[in-house]
């Protein structure tokens, strides 16, 4: 049988896939991320489908509900918050997976900073200001980032940034980009996207810091910096200009 690691989305449980919510109905087993997948969503699991909250089981624990699902003839849902390309931890789970000789398939989902730019009516990626995003976090009590990823280095793009898993640290996160951004350079949070209690804040890097601080933001949240967050004077984009050739357009 297979293992189907789905993208649950960013909070709203209306914003899994249509693929994902179907993949989700027809496995006999479920293992969710219990404080981070919304409960709702375990509503599409099929009648006397077996739940497991995975929020205490460690990666051996996992592997050994994964793989015994498979060998008693059951699909299994490997539920995880967002998309499971980005800070998912699937990669080690698909390695143990492998060596189990256990099939396996991927489910996109929305990730959390497709819903952040959604809370914040933005495009990221603006022409003549900004085409570029980088998806990053700190390393701080967690794995160690590689040479090369550290804020200061990637500071030097002037692109936008996306931290994950960096609120509690924001002080650091503003020391180390205002050298390159400067503190009139745009800033917003967004914690718990596109849920009910859904939190955003805008300002700068001169007071980002200060705003999360005062909300009490520690998790489940994203911190964006960079100049289209704030864009409003640019030229308008190439695709659907006047001048643009369409006569070979199918």
């Amino acid at each position: 049988m297979t293992v189907y690691f789905i993208g649950a989305g960013p909070g709203a449980a209306d914003l899994i896939t249509v693929r994902g919510a179907r993949t989700l109905a027809r496995c006999q087993v479920c293992l969710y991320a219990g404080s981070l997948v919304p409960a709702e969503l375990l509503a599409e699991c099929p009648p006397g489908a077996r739940l497991v909250d995975t929020a205490k089981l460690n990666l051996d624990q996992i592997t050994e509900e994964l793989v015994a699902a498979h060998r008693a003839g059951q699909d299994v849902a490997r539920l995880h918050s967002g998309d499971p390309s980005v800070f998912s931890a699937v990669a080690e789970q698909m390695r143990r997976l492998d060596a189990a000789g256990v099939p396996y398939e991927v489910v996109p989902g929305v990730p959390a900073f497709a819903a952040a730019a959604a809370a914040l009516k933005r495009e990221l990626t603006v022409p003549t200001v900004g085409q570029t995003v980088i998806l990053t976090r700190i390393a701080q009590q967690a794995t160690p980032m590689p040479p090369g990823e550290d804020l200061a280095t990637l500071g030097r793009s002037g692109a936008l940034l996306v931290l994950h898993l960096a609120a509690r640290y924001v002080d650091r996160v503003v020391a180390e980009l205002l050298p390159h951004y400067g503190a009139d350079c745009p800033a917003a949070v967004v914690a718990m996207a596109s849920r009910p209690d859904e939190l955003v804040l805008r300002g700068s890097l001169a007071d980002i810091a200060d705003q999360v601080k005062a909300a009490g933001v520690l998790r489940t949240a994203v911190i964006m910096v960079g100049r289209t967050l704030a864009a409003e004077q640019f030229q308008d984009s190439h695709l659907y200009s006047c001048d643009r050739d369409r006569s070979l357009q199918p």
